[in-house]
């Protein structure tokens, strides 16, 4: 029997959430719980839930866990319900997408979207690949600044992630 696919749910919502917080916590947790508990193919690892004004990776404390947990090799799979909620911009997501299938074991990521949805797993019209490939093309135009993105990711990670055990945010 092979190994199920650890996968994380992840959800960026906005400052306004903030005071509902214990609510969307709890609803999106329970999304995610349900939606997994009985798939055969993947076992849910964590629930990753932003709820902030800052819409920067480098600024989100949950998606930097989220990155240092699939960096760790604890997470196969990134799920989310739309792909607006990995990042803000072009610039952001092509980063993100780069640095997570250049893992030596790359991270898979599957959206919801109901049109143009993200499911590398299936990888239907070699959606990983080309995916890839406008991602690295999209970084290689400015090299510095994927660098510089990089660098931001582990600075966020060592200020939010390390400094506090690994276990913060909600």
């Amino acid at each position: 029997m092979e190994r199920k696919l650890r996968v994380a749910g992840y959800v960026k919502l906005a400052k306004l959430w903030e005071k509902r917080r214990a609510q969307a916590i709890e609803y999106h947790t329970k999304y995610y719980a349900k939606k997994y508990t009985d798939s055969a193919e993947f076992e849910l690892f964590d629930v990753y839930i932003d709820i902030t004004g800052r819409k920067e990776i480098k600024n989100r404390p949950e998606m930097l866990r989220l990155i240092n947990d699939c960096k760790e090799g604890r997470i196969d799979c990134i799920a989310t319900q739309t792909r607006a909620y990995l990042a803000a911009n072009t610039g952001e997501l092509c980063s993100l997408i780069r640095y997570l299938f250049d893992m030596a074991a790359p991270i898979h990521i599957i959206t919801e979207d109901d049109t143009y949805n993200i499911n590398t797993i299936i990888n239907e019209d070699h959606q990983r690949e080309e995916l890839y490939r406008m991602a690295y093309s999209f970084t290689e135009m400015n090299p510095d600044e994927y660098r510089k993105w990089i660098e931001g990711v582990f600075l966020g990670i060592d200020k939010h992630v390390l400094q506090k055990g690994g276990n913060y945010g909600n």
